[in-house]
């Protein structure tokens, strides 16, 4: 299974909508997997990261006043990436999970824009 990535907004009647993917953009968030070897990770953690550790444990859910926090996280997460991808599974080098960190990265990023552009907020499931 993989990690998806969206925007939601909150209407007036306190129902959450999800919306859709636009042309261009990707939900690909990264592996199911990822929830505890990546986000949940040491490293991550050892950063001072908060949003992304929560994956190990459940969905994650950034709200529209935290958005511009997670994206700052995203930043702390890509200047990084050295430390914080795996570097103990045979199937994969070490850059080449950087390279599929950042490409994952990247569609999380591109959500969290999406959400301040609709002051919405960031499902992460």
């Amino acid at each position: 299974m993989s990690l998806s990535v969206d925007v939601f907004v909150v209407g007036d009647d306190g129902q959450v909508d999800v919306l859709d993917v636009p042309e261009g953009s990707s939900d690909l968030a990264g592996f199911e997997r990822w929830r505890t070897s990546v986000c949940g990770s040491d490293a991550v953690r050892s950063l001072g990261a908060s949003f992304f550790p929560a994956l190990a444990g459940g969905d994650l859910k950034v709200f529209p006043d935290q958005v511009t926090d997670f994206l700052a996280e995203c930043a702390l997460i890509r200047n990084n990436l050295e430390v914080v991808a795996p570097r103990t599974d045979p199937s994969k080098t070490h850059a080449e999970y950087a390279g599929q960190i950042s490409e994952r990265l990247r569609n999380i990023e591109d959500a969290a824009e999406r959400a301040q552009a609709v002051a919405g907020g960031v499902l992460i499931w």
